[in-house]
């Protein structure tokens, strides 16, 4: 699977997601992620983990969607993506938040999000503030 065949796919998987086809995009993150381990291309295997965390917890199977996004989180790091790790903390720290952890959530999220010395103006990095300044209430 080209990388770029795996970053289709995630998008294909965050779209059933989003109109709630979670089977679907399930499916779909399975046989990427069987794909990206054959061929050892690993370019987007901590946003198919996410992104199976948050199809998930479409599923409400909390327990679950909490490993995938930690597992993306300990991918991430391993491979100094730090935008990645931003976003799968985002996601990790959304659940922490609805479960009542919000000192972790707040924690986690603060901590990477200070890496970042530009690129506020992107979408991610003006959720990551948004969601701290909730985190703040």
């Amino acid at each position: 699977l080209p990388r770029w065949n795996a970053l289709f796919a995630a998008l294909l998987a965050e779209s059933y997601g989003k109109t709630g086809q979670t089977s679907e995009g399930l499916d779909v993150v399975k046989d990427a992620m069987a794909i990206t381990q054959q061929t050892q291309s690993r370019c987007y295997e901590a946003e198919l983990q996410r992104i199976k965390g948050e199809l998930l917890l479409r599923q409400s199977d909390q327990q679950q969607a909490e490993t995938c996004f930690q597992e993306a989180i300990q991918v991430t790091r391993g491979q100094s993506a730090r935008s990645l790790e931003l976003r799968a903390a985002m996601s990790l720290s959304r659940l922490w938040q609805q479960q009542g952890k919000k000192d972790d959530a707040r924690k986690l999220l603060a901590g990477i999000y200070g890496w970042f010395t530009e690129g506020f103006d992107t979408a991610d990095l003006k959720a990551a503030k948004a969601l701290l300044e909730e985190l703040d209430k």
